[in-house]
């Protein structure tokens, strides 16, 4: 109710410029007016916090610093509350109808320097208030300043270019919104649906937030508080209600840095890999505030896409808000607080792995996949992720790891090259011939056991100045070993791989004498010096239905095998028996390699070997 007639005011033409904005082309969501509202009265709250500490004749000392809404849903109205610094007369004018302080005069002069870039440019101009007119008939503002010598009054428009202001009998101390809802729009009338939102975008501001008598805030903005009194409770309590999660995080890190930009932020790494678990692909869940009030609960570019297992909250006062907190205006700002907080959290993975080895070790267990990824994809932080990586090898125990740090520790002084091999499992690695020749010279060999893990190391390529190189690759150099007695001589070995070559001819590439067998009498090797048998084998898998690329491969022997000897007496006295197990040979590293993509040729050789006996 008023105590005088309504003086009607027209809008600046500034004001009914960014009303027509923000009514029609602003935001891509309506609910955002409710954040706005809310944030608009946690600023008040705060400001009359800050007043009461040098001022002590307030108007209204003992009222809650808390912020009420209220629904009627028969009404369709939204009531937004608050008993914070409120407003003069003068200032309801300032504020909601001129330029002077509205902020709305900055928005629009970037609008015009900008143009189509800056049309996204709230928080930054502060003119979250107009977003109400999305949803309103009507709206109505009650305010009474904190002053006890000045009067309230109410402030009404429908937004189409004027508005009114009366004195009013409502002059208890702060700001009360009346939405009047659009008939469209009578959903924000609705309890349920305004409980979902205060939840999602303003469940962590400072003040109570009462939804119709009921608070909805009770969940503390853990992230602005000192790590020192936060008990481990509390996170894990933080934790599930954040990330709508019923397990408890595997680790933690909570910081805060000043420089180069202001964040505090609180991540976790869940208990389990879901995507492992046969899961969809994770989506981004770490989520974007500002001062305490949601900006994008899944923003996309925050972390690099490796980082997806993540969850939690980052809160950053610097962020130059667009004029719906929805998109960040300034790319490079968030591409910076991208390399900050990545480079945190990886710094904290080698304090894990230093002073927590078996948690680090059980964490890359399930999480190792996501740090392949990031080695290589991720060209800017590849160096401090490499260093992460843990594999079993050669002089490991089994189930126990190495990194490459470690690796290179034990390398001789000859060795210029990091090796390694990829198969399913260690059993099948340590059974196969490519590794003997490494053992023999006491060569360490990391095991690689995911199907990524070469294209991983095709892309990281060094460590520490040392090439990455597949152990079953064809331009692997090994130095001479000792021959024992009874192999082959040098002569011999020429005249059975040219006849090799001969028998088997267009089926293989080369025969040579091998540097890396010991015990095998042969190993088949791609042609292709950049192509591994595994990545052979990936290639094929990815071109189903295509067309393949013909197979060559380079048939390596070992001319101090028991086999190889028989071979070279057979090709002179038994040529055809000869060509048949020439053959075979052929067919049996080609399956060691995982390389033979037709078996009956090989079975009806068998067969006429057999025939032989």
């Amino acid at each position: 109710m008023s105590t005088a007639t309504p003086q009607k005011y027209e809008f600046q033409a500034e004001i009914k410029q960014l009303l027509d904005i923000v009514i029609h082309s602003l935001y891509t969501e309506k609910e955002i007016f409710i954040r706005e509202l809310v944030s608009n009265a946690s600023d008040a709250l705060e400001k009359l916090r800050h007043t009461q500490i040098t001022e002590q004749d307030i108007l209204d000392g003992d009222l809650e610093l808390e912020v009420n809404v209220t629904t009627d849903d028969k009404a369709k109205t939204i009531t937004i509350q608050d008993y914070g610094i409120g407003m003069t007369r003068d200032e309801l004018i300032e504020n909601l109808g001129t330029i002077a302080h509205s902020g709305s005069k900055a928005f629009l002069k970037a609008l015009s320097e900008g143009g189509a870039k800056n049309s996204n440019l709230i928080g930054q101009f502060g003119v979250g208030f107009y977003s109400a007119f999305m949803v309103a008939d009507s709206v109505k503002v009650y305010s009474s300043s904190w002053k006890k010598d000045e009067k309230g009054h109410v402030w009404t428009s429908d937004g189409s270019g004027s508005y009114e202001i009366e004195e009013s009998t409502d002059d208890r101390r702060g700001t009360k919104i009346v939405v009047q809802l659009k008939e469209d729009c009578g959903d924000y009338a609705q309890d349920s649906t305004v409980k979902s939102i205060l939840e999602r975008y303003s469940a962590f501001v400072s003040f109570p937030i009462n939804l119709n008598a009921k608070r909805i805030n009770t969940v503390q903005a853990l992230w602005l508080r000192s790590k020192n009194e936060i008990k481990d409770e509390e996170y894990t309590e933080f934790y599930k209600f954040q990330s709508h999660a019923y397990d408890e995080p595997r680790l933690r890190l909570h910081f805060s840095a000043d420089a180069p930009l202001s964040i505090n932020a609180l991540l976790f790494v869940p208990k389990d890999n879901t995507e492992k678990m046969g899961f969809s692909r994770l989506e981004p869940a770490v989520s974007l505030y500002c001062r305490k009030v949601m900006i994008d609960a899944k923003p996309k570019d925050l972390l690099p896409e490796w980082l997806r297992f993540l969850k939690g909250v980052v809160d950053s006062e610097d962020l130059p808000l667009n004029i719906s907190r929805e998109t960040m205006q300034d790319k490079a700002l968030i591409d910076k607080l991208n390399k900050v907080i990545t480079k945190r959290f990886l710094k904290f993975l080698e304090e894990q792995a230093k002073n927590h080895t078996d948690a680090y070790n059980e964490f890359y267990g399930e999480f190792g996949i996501f740090l392949k990824e990031g080695a290589a994809m991720d060209f800017a932080h590849k160096d401090q992720i490499i260093k992460l990586l843990r594999f079993e090898s050669s002089l490991t125990e089994k189930g126990k790891t190495t990194s490459l740090a470690d690796y290179v520790t034990r390398m001789g002084s000859e060795q210029k090259e990091i090796y390694y091999l990829v198969g399913p499992n260690r059993a099948s690695i340590e059974s196969g011939p490519y590794l003997e020749g490494f053992k023999a010279r006491n060569l360490e060999v990391l095991f690689c056991y995911e199907a990524v893990d070469e294209y991983v190391m095709n892309n990281v390529r060094e460590f520490d100045g040392k090439k990455l190189t597949g152990a079953d690759h064809s331009d692997v150099k090994l130095s001479d070993l000792d021959q024992p007695e009874g192999a082959l001589s040098k002569k011999e070995v020429e005249t059975l791989t040219k006849w090799l070559k001969e028998s088997l001819g267009d089926r293989v590439n080369e025969v040579k004498a091998s540097d890396r067998l010991v015990d095998s009498p042969a190993l088949a090797l791609n042609a292709d010096a950049f192509m591994s048998p595994h990545m052979r084998r990936m290639m094929k898998a990815m071109n189903k239905g295509g067309e393949e690329t013909p197979l060559k491969v380079n048939l390596e022997i070992n001319p101090r095998a028991a086999l190889m000897k028989r071979v070279y007496d057979l090709h002179t006295a038994e040529p055809a028996k000869a060509g048949l197990v020439a053959g075979q040979i052929l067919d049996n590293a080609l399956i060691s390699a995982g390389l033979l993509e037709d078996a009956t040729p090989m079975v009806q050789r068998l067969y006429k070997l057999l025939e032989t006996v």
